[in-house]
Protein backbone atom coordinates (compact mmCIF):
# COMPACT_ATOMS: atom_id res chain seq x y z
CA UNK A 1 0.00 0.00 0.00
CA UNK A 2 1.38 3.67 -0.91
CA UNK A 3 1.46 6.66 1.49
CA UNK A 4 -1.61 8.15 -0.38
CA UNK A 5 -3.45 4.82 0.42
CA UNK A 6 -2.31 4.48 3.63
CA UNK A 7 -3.35 8.03 4.51
CA UNK A 8 -7.04 8.56 2.90
CA UNK A 9 -7.93 5.11 4.54
CA UNK A 10 -6.81 5.84 8.11
CA UNK A 11 -6.76 10.03 8.29
CA UNK A 12 -9.83 11.93 7.83
CA UNK A 13 -9.84 15.39 6.85
CA UNK A 14 -11.45 16.05 10.22
CA UNK A 15 -8.97 14.80 11.92
CA UNK A 16 -6.43 16.60 10.21
CA UNK A 17 -7.81 19.98 10.17
CA UNK A 18 -8.33 19.78 14.08
CA UNK A 19 -4.86 18.48 14.71
CA UNK A 20 -3.19 21.21 12.47
CA UNK A 21 -5.81 23.97 14.66
CA UNK A 22 -8.54 24.44 12.87
CA UNK A 23 -11.65 24.66 15.29
CA UNK A 24 -14.30 22.73 14.10
CA UNK A 25 -18.56 22.60 15.31
CA UNK A 26 -20.09 20.01 16.95
CA UNK A 27 -21.97 19.34 13.21
CA UNK A 28 -18.79 19.37 11.62
CA UNK A 29 -18.80 22.84 10.48
CA UNK A 30 -15.66 24.99 10.68
CA UNK A 31 -14.73 29.08 9.24
CA UNK A 32 -12.77 28.42 5.87
CA UNK A 33 -9.25 28.68 5.65
CA UNK A 34 -8.72 29.25 1.98
CA UNK A 35 -11.12 32.36 1.90
CA UNK A 36 -11.48 35.39 4.13
CA UNK A 37 -14.95 33.16 5.79
CA UNK A 38 -16.96 35.31 8.50
CA UNK A 39 -19.64 32.40 9.17
CA UNK A 40 -18.73 29.00 9.35
CA UNK A 41 -18.79 27.86 5.36
CA UNK A 42 -16.45 24.73 5.32
CA UNK A 43 -17.99 20.88 5.91
CA UNK A 44 -15.50 19.04 6.95
CA UNK A 45 -15.59 15.38 7.28
CA UNK A 46 -13.91 12.25 5.80
CA UNK A 47 -13.86 14.98 3.27
CA UNK A 48 -14.16 18.82 2.89
CA UNK A 49 -16.26 20.98 0.95
CA UNK A 50 -16.74 25.16 0.78
CA UNK A 51 -20.34 26.63 0.65
CA UNK A 52 -18.36 29.62 0.10
CA UNK A 53 -15.20 29.14 -1.90
CA UNK A 54 -16.18 25.94 -3.30
CA UNK A 55 -13.26 24.28 -2.04
CA UNK A 56 -13.16 20.71 -2.07
CA UNK A 57 -11.31 17.71 -1.63
CA UNK A 58 -10.06 14.76 0.02
CA UNK A 59 -7.66 14.81 3.20
CA UNK A 60 -4.63 15.39 1.16
CA UNK A 61 -6.41 17.93 -1.01
CA UNK A 62 -6.78 19.85 2.46
CA UNK A 63 -3.18 19.59 3.34
CA UNK A 64 -1.86 20.57 0.33
CA UNK A 65 -4.33 23.75 0.06
CA UNK A 66 -3.48 24.76 3.79
CA UNK A 67 0.31 24.26 3.67
CA UNK A 68 1.08 25.09 0.00
CA UNK A 69 2.86 21.49 -0.67
CA UNK A 70 2.25 18.72 -3.44
CA UNK A 71 0.25 16.22 -3.20
CA UNK A 72 3.03 13.73 -2.38
CA UNK A 73 4.94 16.44 -0.06
CA UNK A 74 1.33 16.72 2.01
CA UNK A 75 0.74 12.59 2.38
CA UNK A 76 3.85 12.32 3.26
CA UNK A 77 3.78 14.56 6.01
CA UNK A 78 0.10 13.41 7.31
CA UNK A 79 1.52 9.81 7.23
CA UNK A 80 4.56 11.16 9.14
CA UNK A 81 1.88 13.61 11.94
CA UNK A 82 -0.65 10.52 11.86
CA UNK A 83 2.29 7.51 11.97
CA UNK A 84 0.32 6.14 8.94
CA UNK A 85 2.18 2.55 7.97
CA UNK A 86 2.70 2.71 3.69
CA UNK A 87 5.31 0.90 1.57
CA UNK A 88 7.72 3.51 0.68
CA UNK A 89 9.59 4.14 -2.67
CA UNK A 90 12.72 3.81 -0.94
CA UNK A 91 11.71 0.00 0.69
CA UNK A 92 10.90 -0.97 -3.06
CA UNK A 93 14.20 0.67 -4.51
CA UNK A 94 16.26 -1.28 -2.00
CA UNK A 95 13.96 -4.66 -2.54
CA UNK A 96 15.05 -3.76 -6.69
CA UNK A 97 18.36 -3.50 -5.60
CA UNK A 98 18.86 -5.99 -3.50
CA UNK A 99 17.56 -8.51 -6.69
CA UNK A 100 19.75 -6.71 -9.23
CA UNK A 101 22.41 -7.42 -6.91
CA UNK A 102 21.55 -11.47 -6.45
CA UNK A 103 21.02 -11.30 -10.39
CA UNK A 104 24.51 -9.89 -10.66
CA UNK A 105 25.99 -12.58 -8.44
CA UNK A 106 24.33 -15.33 -10.10
CA UNK A 107 26.22 -14.33 -13.30
CA UNK A 108 29.14 -13.47 -12.11
CA UNK A 109 29.69 -17.15 -10.19
CA UNK A 110 28.27 -18.64 -13.72
CA UNK A 111 30.94 -16.67 -15.71
CA UNK A 112 33.40 -17.49 -13.26
CA UNK A 113 32.66 -21.28 -13.28
CA UNK A 114 32.68 -21.43 -17.26
CA UNK A 115 35.73 -19.99 -17.86
CA UNK A 116 37.36 -21.70 -14.93
CA UNK A 117 35.86 -25.59 -16.62
CA UNK A 118 36.97 -24.99 -20.04
CA UNK A 119 40.20 -23.25 -19.10
CA UNK A 120 40.68 -26.55 -17.05
CA UNK A 121 39.83 -28.31 -20.38
CA UNK A 122 42.36 -26.59 -22.18
CA UNK A 123 44.93 -27.89 -19.94
CA UNK A 124 43.86 -31.00 -19.90
CA UNK A 125 43.89 -30.98 -23.58
CA UNK A 126 47.33 -29.54 -24.33
CA UNK A 127 48.45 -32.92 -22.07
CA UNK A 128 46.48 -35.27 -24.12
CA UNK A 129 48.59 -33.84 -27.06
CA UNK A 130 51.70 -34.64 -25.14
CA UNK A 131 50.92 -38.11 -23.52
CA UNK A 132 48.79 -39.63 -26.43
CA UNK A 133 50.55 -38.27 -29.17
CA UNK A 134 51.83 -41.07 -31.80
CA UNK A 135 55.03 -41.96 -31.83
CA UNK A 136 55.02 -44.22 -35.09
CA UNK A 137 52.74 -42.77 -38.71
CA UNK A 138 51.10 -46.22 -38.43
CA UNK A 139 50.33 -46.26 -35.35
CA UNK A 140 46.68 -45.05 -34.29
CA UNK A 141 45.55 -42.22 -32.95
CA UNK A 142 44.16 -42.38 -29.24
CA UNK A 143 40.73 -41.09 -29.04
CA UNK A 144 42.04 -38.34 -26.43
CA UNK A 145 44.62 -37.15 -28.98
CA UNK A 146 42.09 -36.76 -31.54
CA UNK A 147 39.61 -35.11 -29.46
CA UNK A 148 42.32 -32.46 -28.19
CA UNK A 149 43.35 -31.29 -32.25
CA UNK A 150 39.24 -31.33 -32.73
CA UNK A 151 38.29 -28.91 -29.93
CA UNK A 152 41.03 -27.15 -28.49
CA UNK A 153 40.65 -23.91 -31.12
CA UNK A 154 36.67 -24.02 -30.42
CA UNK A 155 37.34 -23.88 -26.42
CA UNK A 156 40.23 -21.26 -27.10
CA UNK A 157 37.76 -19.43 -28.69
CA UNK A 158 34.78 -19.59 -25.87
CA UNK A 159 37.71 -18.72 -23.43
CA UNK A 160 38.23 -15.41 -25.56
CA UNK A 161 34.62 -14.57 -25.29
CA UNK A 162 34.52 -14.85 -21.50
CA UNK A 163 38.12 -12.32 -21.42
CA UNK A 164 37.11 -9.84 -24.36
CA UNK A 165 33.48 -10.34 -25.08
CA UNK A 166 30.93 -8.32 -24.24
CA UNK A 167 27.89 -8.74 -21.31
CA UNK A 168 25.59 -9.93 -23.93
CA UNK A 169 28.25 -12.33 -25.33
CA UNK A 170 28.80 -13.77 -22.49
CA UNK A 171 25.11 -14.16 -20.88
CA UNK A 172 24.43 -16.28 -24.44
CA UNK A 173 27.60 -18.40 -24.58
CA UNK A 174 27.08 -19.50 -20.67
CA UNK A 175 23.01 -20.09 -21.52
CA UNK A 176 24.57 -22.12 -24.79
CA UNK A 177 27.16 -24.04 -22.67
CA UNK A 178 25.18 -24.83 -19.56
CA UNK A 179 25.27 -28.47 -19.60
CA UNK A 180 28.58 -29.23 -21.65
CA UNK A 181 30.24 -27.58 -18.73
CA UNK A 182 28.22 -30.19 -16.39
CA UNK A 183 29.93 -33.01 -18.84
CA UNK A 184 33.32 -31.31 -18.45
CA UNK A 185 33.37 -30.62 -15.08
CA UNK A 186 32.32 -34.44 -14.12
CA UNK A 187 34.94 -35.57 -16.57
CA UNK A 188 37.68 -33.35 -15.27
CA UNK A 189 37.00 -34.44 -11.78
CA UNK A 190 37.16 -38.58 -13.26
CA UNK A 191 40.60 -37.25 -14.89
CA UNK A 192 42.11 -35.63 -11.63
CA UNK A 193 41.05 -38.70 -9.60
CA UNK A 194 42.64 -41.09 -11.98
CA UNK A 195 45.81 -38.94 -11.86
CA UNK A 196 45.86 -38.77 -7.78
CA UNK A 197 45.60 -43.09 -7.79
CA UNK A 198 48.07 -43.14 -10.33
CA UNK A 199 50.62 -40.92 -8.46
CA UNK A 200 49.26 -42.77 -4.87
CA UNK A 201 50.38 -46.20 -6.21
CA UNK A 202 53.49 -45.10 -8.12
CA UNK A 203 54.73 -43.44 -5.29
CA UNK A 204 53.89 -46.70 -2.73
CA UNK A 205 56.12 -48.58 -5.81
CA UNK A 206 59.12 -46.00 -5.79
CA UNK A 207 59.18 -46.47 -1.80
CA UNK A 208 59.08 -49.89 -2.20
CA UNK A 209 62.03 -50.32 -4.20
CA UNK A 210 64.12 -48.64 -2.09
CA UNK A 211 63.70 -51.57 0.65
CA UNK A 212 66.43 -54.37 1.63
CA UNK A 213 65.48 -56.41 -1.44
CA UNK A 214 63.13 -59.38 0.04
CA UNK A 215 60.51 -61.23 -1.46
CA UNK A 216 58.01 -59.31 0.10
CA UNK A 217 59.30 -55.70 -0.78
CA UNK A 218 59.60 -57.03 -4.35
CA UNK A 219 55.83 -58.61 -4.37
CA UNK A 220 54.30 -55.32 -3.17
CA UNK A 221 56.37 -53.42 -5.64
CA UNK A 222 55.16 -55.93 -8.16
CA UNK A 223 51.34 -55.23 -7.06
CA UNK A 224 51.68 -51.66 -6.84
CA UNK A 225 53.33 -51.26 -10.83
CA UNK A 226 50.07 -53.13 -11.65
CA UNK A 227 48.09 -50.68 -9.89
CA UNK A 228 49.81 -47.88 -12.15
CA UNK A 229 49.28 -49.87 -15.08
CA UNK A 230 45.71 -50.25 -14.41
CA UNK A 231 44.90 -46.44 -13.51
CA UNK A 232 47.00 -45.46 -17.20
CA UNK A 233 43.66 -47.96 -18.33
CA UNK A 234 41.35 -46.32 -16.85
CA UNK A 235 42.12 -43.11 -18.25
CA UNK A 236 42.93 -44.51 -21.87
CA UNK A 237 39.11 -44.86 -21.34
CA UNK A 238 37.75 -41.25 -20.17
CA UNK A 239 37.24 -40.85 -23.85
CA UNK A 240 34.56 -37.61 -25.19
Amino acid sequence: MNVFEAVKRDVTTRQAAELYGIPISHNGMARCPFHNDKNPSLKVDRRFHCFGCLADGDVIDFVSMLYGLSSKDAAEKLAADFGCIHESKKKKSCVKMRKTLSEELRFQKAEQKCFRVFSDYLHLMKRWELEYAPRAPEEEWHPLFLEALQKRSIVSYVLDIFLYGTLQEKAEMIAECGREVKNLERRISLFAAADQRESNACSRGNRNRGNDGTGEGNAQDESEGTSCQHSRKLQNNFSA
